[in-house]
């Protein structure tokens, strides 16, 4: 949520085509992370000593187009900033960045000041005037009272930190804040706390951004910053201390995807793109982690045999999409493993005083790795005792540097809002994780777990055979019901998760009521919304896999074709009674029960996709919402 990018370069690189393209560099950081979300933008850049702004309610291009009917001077630093509105509606009054100390100092800022209305009024009784709603001008204001209360330009070079430290010890909340003063027109100051932040190292400049994406055009070096570090930035190098003013070091990495991965590629969307990206992204989280005989090898898991071996419950913490990976996991781990699971809702794990200990397993999903909700959930099971794994896309997350060991997903960028190949993707290091502790502890049919684990390795090519039959189909049933106000979804078994994740991808995408449950619950109360023409997806168990589940899903069926409801399934080729019931049968490969997520899930997903665009929605940018949810 929100999107921030720093770039500071220097004079005299014509040769290499640097100098004084700070702008350009800032409005391209920005597009690249546009997929964030956000309702508004804004960059500053700084030529000589003064600081030069311009920001603009609604998407990037209102921003371009004034940057284009104002041009901006050429500078060798700038910041830039996409907002998704918390405090303040999203006016360009609101919009970052915000300016303070007669104009020279310019502040943006992602997260949350929780306690910026007390230090609002502490300000406005010194004589600071305030312009916006925001909280990050009440953080811009404090920063300059700060600055000047340590004696401005006239303290040294290094006052500018030291006032970032100081604001920092007074703020409480989320926050990554980034700062630029005329004063000391070559540099940025960044802090962040719960907050992410990334630097990007180049050859003669340097970069911030909100995660690499924000500068990979220009860079593949990037250094990940931990909590509560302040870094400050020029063209020659790249200083990191803590909120003390402590020396620190940030782990260098590189970032290990190309600049063309965050383009659409030729398809009509990113989610499309994504969603044909999913055979590979399957196949790269098992590579070189399982045998076809069901052995799996999890390479810099972190956590050691023996504590896994003496765990008596497992927790997944999780939110929307990744919660649903989590409840698949759960009918995996249970079965295979005999260790009773619990999936909670990240927001509300802590609340509820849950019974965690040495004993406990906490398993953190989320494709960020900054996800706040699931950030808070790790930090509270760390302090009961309990060992946390991160199921995580992003290297040099701070929710997998703050847990006992980390399982990477190896998704890749993910640029759509919705999530598509970061779901499957945290399927399928739930089933590893499932079938690593199955081994580990010597539970689980041996011939079940083989079965298993050779036809997870088969996923990838069923998965890419289904996408290249299923796309037209999907797309004009998808048309044929643009004018639907009302979906259900309904499943069994790891069935249900799958239902719900249908639905919540089509509400985040088409804004319409839809509604995913366990189709045992239709009875109990549901049933009252069925109504004649309401369309009914179904996600139908196998019938060799589970004989009695799909039984009681034809009775299901029968249920609600007697109330006129529409039936739409997602069974396995070949399953004739469940195409005998139903208006519309979108087909998957056959596989047992507790893959087969994998494969209709995906289903679902073309499905919301062909539907949004049917209807002429934006499907990478629903309304409202934002990528990464980087605030509680």
């Amino acid at each position: 949520m929100c999107g921030i990018v720093g770039y500071a370069g220097r004079v005299g690189l014509v040769e290499t085509g640097t100098a004084g393209r700070a702008a350009s560099v800032v409005l391209e950081g920005l597009r690249r992370l546009e997929y964030r979300g956000y309702d508004s933008a804004g960059l500053a850049v700084m030529a000589g000593k003064e600081v030069h702004v311009r920001k603009r309610a609604g998407k990037l291009t209102n921003l371009t187009a004034l940057v284009e009917a104002d041009p901006l001077p050429d500078a060798v630093v700038g910041i830039g900033h996409t907002r998704w509105a918390t405090h303040g509606a999203p006016t360009d009054a609101n919009a970052h960045p915000h300016l303070a100390d007669n104009d020279r100092l310019a502040v943006i800022h992602n997260g949350i000041i929780e306690n910026y209305r007390s230090l609002r009024d502490r300000l406005v009784e010194r004589g600071h005037v305030f312009r916006s709603e925001t909280d990050t001008e009440v953080a811009a204001v404090l920063l300059a009272d700060n600055y000047r209360r340590l004696g401005g330009d006239q303290a040294g070079t290094g006052v500018l930190e030291t006032a970032v430290r100081r604001t920092c010890a007074d703020l409480e909340g989320s926050f990554t804040l980034l700062a630029v003063h005329a004063e000391h027109p070559g540099l940025i100051v960044a802090a962040r706390r719960d907050s992410p932040l990334v630097v990007g190292l180049g050859d003669g400049e340097n970069f911030l951004g909100s995660d690499v994406s924000g500068f990979i055009d220009f860079t593949r070096r990037a250094v990940e910053l931990g909590q509560d570090q302040v870094v400050s930035l020029t063209a020659e190098g790249v200083t990191i201390t803590d909120f003390g003013g402590l020396s620190a070091e940030g782990r260098e990495f590189t970032v290990d995807w190309e600049a063309a991965a965050a383009t659409k590629d030729g398809h009509p969307s990113f989610m499309t793109k994504e969603i044909h990206e999913q055979p590979e992204a399957v196949r790269r989280t098992l590579q070189g982690r399982l045998d076809v005989d069901g052995s799996v090898t999890l390479g810099g898991l972190g956590i050691s045999d023996e504590v896994l071996k003496g765990i008596q419950k497992i927790v997944i913490v999780a939110c929307g999409t990744a919660s649903y990976a989590g409840q698949i996991a759960k009918y995996a781990i249970e079965r295979w493993c005999r260790i009773p699971v619990e999936v909670d809702l990240a927001h509300e794990f802590r609340y509820r005083n849950p019974l965690v200990d040495v004993r406990t397993l906490v398993v953190a999903v989320s494709q960020s790795g900054e996800t706040m909700d699931t950030l808070m959930a790790v930090r509270y099971a760390r302090e009961q005792g309990a060992t946390v794994l991160a199921i995580c896309n992003t290297v040099g997350a701070t929710i997998p540097r703050e847990s006992d060991g980390v399982l990477y997903t190896h998704a890749g960028p993910e640029v759509a809002v919705a999530s598509t190949k970061a779901f499957l993707t945290q399927v399928t290091a739930g089933l590893l994780l499932a079938l690593h502790l199955a081994r580990l502890r010597g539970t689980g049919d041996p011939i079940e777990i083989s079965t298993a684990a050779a036809e997870l390795l088969e996923m990838p090519e069923k998965i890419q055979c289904m996408l290249a039959t299923s796309k037209e189909r999907i797309a004009a049933l998808a048309a044929a019901m643009a004018d639907s106000t009302a979906v259900l979804f309904i499943g069994r078994h790891v069935g249900h998760p799958v239902a719900m994740e249908g639905a919540l991808k089509l509400k985040e995408l088409a804004y319409i009521h839809a509604e995913g449950f366990a189709a045992g619950e239709l009875k109990h109360g549901a049933i009252a919304l069925i109504h004649e023409g309401l369309a009914v997806f179904v996600v139908v168990p196998s019938p060799a896999g589970s004989p009695i589940l799909h039984a009681k899903m034809m009775s299901t069926i029968q249920e609600i074709k007697a109330r006129g409801g529409r039936v739409i399934a997602i069974a396995e080729e070949g399953d004739d009674v469940t195409a005998g019931w139903s208006e519309t049968m979108l087909t998957i490969p056959s596989s047992i029960p507790l893959l087969s997520p994998l494969l209709s899930t995906v289903q679902l997903q073309l499905f919301a996709a062909s539907f949004a665009a049917a209807k002429g929605l934006d499907v990478d940018r629903p309304r409202n919402l934002a990528k990464s949810v980087t605030v509680e």
